[in-house]
């Protein structure tokens, strides 16, 4: 597509829930005929919305008032969660300062949680950037659908971290970096390959971990009910994939690939780097340069295939999504099969981390809001 000003942008579109016009061209959303010729393949997800309804705003749901926690001396999440820990150098520095460990740790989950805000954000942002160029009505409402559930994550996550540590943590660069690039792109497959499949992906990995193995129940249930809206969201990107991936062109499917290969690398190296949060390295008196030296030791290949071993590794569900979208081929296996066993993809199946946690907090919503039909709902999640 093109602006009548900018270079012509090559959509790859092969089904017309995707078609796109530019951004600037409202006219196009005034044809008639778009009215006439709305998909009805996201009306499921769209009427369930009010089934797994929620409101951070309304302590019926969540009281980010409630159980307070003392940062000094109460970790919110375990040892094993932070990488820096098993480097000796943070671990001497720990042993001389005991005081400042779980201070430390805690300042480490405020980084993990401000930057699930910021990834948040993105989705917010490019939920409503896809509202101004997918021409199918549809597949426009459902946009607008998760662009006000993005909104609420929004809130929750930004309440969390209030009432927690007080404000947030600025976003890390490689992360600012990628999800500028996802928002801003004129391309709907870099759109959707890069938000709605790898950053979505991400986030159900990193939620299920939290939601799993985090000590404080505040953030344990926020994440549930955040998942029972990102099982829906999952599915608008399987969509995408079921109805384009069998039909691109060799060069096409290439293009894809690259792109998602290159979204997973730049994710793996550096989301959760040291050289990423320097400045909570110093301000707890650690050289974070240093810190990166001896992080980069211990993080190697063979150590990142035995935690992606771990069904919530963020990382494995980032690659496990991109394996259930037929995106990965011959080309780039040997890529990611230097992390991941893709063959126990196959004994898997399509379910995903995550799935269980999020139909049990949908049947939970339902007993707020209406009692009733939990088990129709969760047919409609699982499709």
């Amino acid at each position: 597509m093109a602006d009548g000003q900018g270079p012509v942008i090559r959509q790859i579109t092969k089904d017309e829930l995707y078609d796109a016009v530019a951004p600037t061209d409202f006219a196009a959303m005034l044809d008639i005929e778009r009215h006439m010729t709305r998909s009805s393949a996201f009306d499921k997800i769209i009427s369930a919305t009010h089934d797994h309804f929620w409101d951070p705003l309304d302590k019926k749901y969540i009281d980010f008032d409630a159980e307070p926690w003392d940062l000094d001396t109460q970790d919110l999440q375990p040892d094993e969660m932070v990488p820096a820990l098993e480097t000796k150098y943070v671990t001497e520095h720990f042993e001389k300062h005991p005081e400042l460990r779980i201070r430390f740790k805690n300042e480490i989950a405020r980084w993990s949680m401000s930057a699930i805000l910021h990834g948040e954000q993105g989705a917010l942002n490019l939920s409503a950037s896809l509202c101004h160029v997918l021409r199918d009505a549809g597949a426009q409402e459902y946009a607008a659908n998760q662009t006000r559930e993005e909104g609420r994550h929004v809130t929750a996550f930004a309440k969390y971290i209030k009432a927690r540590w007080g404000r947030p943590l600025p976003c890390g660069e490689t992360l600012a970096t990628l999800l500028k690039e996802i928002v801003h792109s004129p391309e709907v497959y870099k759109k959707i390959v890069g938000m709605q499949m790898l950053v979505e992906g991400l986030a159900m990995g990193a939620f299920a971990t939290i939601y799993q193995r985090w000590h404080d129940p505040l953030a344990r249930k926020l994440t549930q009910l955040v998942m029972t809206d990102e099982a829906f969201h999952h599915k608008f990107g399987k969509i995408w994939a079921d109805r384009t991936v069998p039909k691109l062109t060799p060069e096409e499917h290439n293009i894809v690939e690259d792109w998602a290969a290159h979204c997973f690398q730049t994710l793996l190296f550096n989301l959760v780097a040291p050289h990423q949060m320097r400045g909570i390295y110093e301000q707890f008196g650690l050289d974070p340069d240093r810190v990166m030296a001896e992080f980069q030791e211990i993080a190697t290949d063979e150590a990142r295939r035995e935690q992606m071993k771990e069904s919530t590794n963020i990382f494995r569900v980032l690659v496990k999504t991109l394996w259930n979208a037929g995106i990965i081929t011959e080309r780039t296996r040997a890529f990611y099969a230097m992390y991941v066993d893709l063959e126990e993809f196959k004994a898997e199946g399509l379910e995903m981390v995550g799935d269980a946690i999020a139909e049990d907090g949908i049947r939970y919503l339902q007993t707020i809001n209406f009692g009733v039909n939990a088990d129709a709902l969760a047919k409609v999640a699982a499709e």
